[in-house]
């Protein structure tokens, strides 16, 4: 009976360190304390992206598409000259195509779900919350990168910021702060319905009134008095009117903090359901 335990002893610990190796995180027995687990699964975001390159297209093209469809199919319509409806759609475009984005790390989430890696996740000695905190944060590089291809795109059109450099990179880390907030609200799609593609649907039928049902593309006062109210409480119009200041030279200290508020506000509200309905699957 000994010599039975003793032989399969070496076996149980060589897989665990096989599963914690897939995982992405320490053996059993050494931990892992909240800062290196988040940062690890971070950094798991950033090796998929590497060995499946084609995940940014959707941080590349995507933008490029989005700024110049917007530009030169809507920019004679609605202003009389695509330069001048650039400079009033810019904060739109950013903020529609990063909003958008904030749905692909439920999908991820799901998937892993699907796959199995959610369990071997769940099974390691690790801060519960850092395979989600980790997922949001790796993915802000991607809506940094989408952010750089829009601003890059715009400049060569001819696309100038009256607010300089610091108010782009405070457009951006505004927009940042807000989709790392609502990006917990997907998470809890992402755990609760069975399949990415469900995750997609449910996502895509709330951003599509939420982004372009704003003041991101026309101004609200050209809306239907019903339309205009909805546009009015549309955190989103909060966002890109914030955004639209900033870029333009002259920030709205209310609007900014009416979007920090917001964001706050989602992520307290999402951020512990989305943290329980992870703790509580099985």
């Amino acid at each position: 009976m000994t010599i039975h335990q003793t032989a399969e002893r070496p076996t149980f610990e060589l897989d665990t360190r096989l599963i914690s190796a897939v995982a992405g995180a320490p053996p059993p027995g050494t931990g892992a304390g909240a800062l290196r687990a988040t940062l690890t699964f971070a950094w798991r975001v950033l090796l998929k992206i590497r060995h499946v390159p084609e995940q940014l297209l959707d941080a590349t093209l995507f933008p490029i598409l989005f700024t110049l469809m917007f530009t030169y199919v809507f920019g004679g319509a609605m202003i009389g000259s695509p330069e001048a409806y650039l400079r009033y759609a810019l904060p739109g475009i950013l903020a529609q195509t990063v909003v958008f984005m904030t749905m692909y790390t439920a999908v991820t989430l799901n998937t892993d779900i699907e796959r199995g890696a959610f369990d071997r996740f769940r099974s390691q000695p690790i801060w519960r919350p850092a395979p989600l905190v980790g997922a949001l944060l790796g993915d802000m590089l991607r809506y940094s990168v989408a952010s750089a291809f829009v601003f890059g795109i715009s400049t060569l059109i001819g696309y100038r910021a009256s607010g300089g450099l610091g108010g782009v990179a405070g457009a951006i880390a505004l927009l940042l702060v807000f989709c790392f907030a609502l990006s917990w609200l997907w998470l809890i799609v992402g755990l609760t319905v069975r399949t990415p593609a469900a995750v997609m649907g449910a996502s895509t039928v709330i951003l599509f009134p939420l982004t372009f049902v704003s003041s991101a593309f026309a101004p609200p006062e050209t809306m239907p008095a019903w339309v205009r109210e909805f546009v009015t409480l549309n955190p989103v119009t909060r966002l890109v009117d914030a955004g639209r200041g900033l870029l333009d030279g002259v920030p709205d200290a209310g609007d900014i903090a009416l979007v920090l508020t917001l964001s706050g506000i989602m992520t307290v509200l999402f951020a512990p359901i989305a943290l329980r309905l992870y703790n509580r699957r099985t």
